[in-house]
């Protein structure tokens, strides 16, 4: 079963049971995939969407931190509990030292010898992650891998 037959069916599901916290997630997800599609006029593969969930992990990260600034125990505990809820249908995260194993092979794939060929070693990168890291960290193991080669 496709992702987005699962998101869909998670969102029914969520509606019998009576849990608001999953539903709103799951109706929140499905129209973001819902709009890009009508947007674009696209249908979304798999990656797409295991990139769109990634980006709101992110976003309720970065959520996370404003309600933690602003004191709000309320909202860190939804931003929280959504996270959950996204992180259940990604795929498990690669370890640091398959990242890595990735990432050197990335860059020997594209011949990146300095920083400045970063973009050719992550357009290699990002499709084989497919939801198992985020580009956040990629881009990290990345920077130093080159850094590393170039000396500075």
């Amino acid at each position: 079963m496709d992702i987005k037959t699962q998101l869909k069916l998670a969102m029914q599901e969520a509606l019998r049971a009576g849990d608001p916290v999953r539903l709103r997630t799951m109706r929140m997800v499905n129209a973001a995939i819902h709009q890009i599609e009508v947007d674009k006029q696209i249908t979304l593969d798999e990656t797409a969407i295991l990139s769109l969930l990634q980006k709101e992990i992110k976003n309720r990260h970065e959520a996370l931190e404003e309600a933690r600034r602003a004191n709000r125990p309320d909202l860190i505990a939804e931003n929280e509990a959504e996270i959950r809820v996204l992180q259940s249908f990604l795929p498990q995260a690669l370890s640091p030292d398959e990242l890595r194993a990735l990432a050197e092979a990335a860059v020997a794939e594209s011949g990146a010898s300095s920083l400045a060929e970063m973009g050719k070693v992550m357009k290699i990168l990002m499709p084989r992650l497919a939801g198992r890291a985020s580009g956040d960290q990629a881009s990290a193991v990345v920077r130093e891998l080159l850094t590393q080669q170039t000396g500075r």
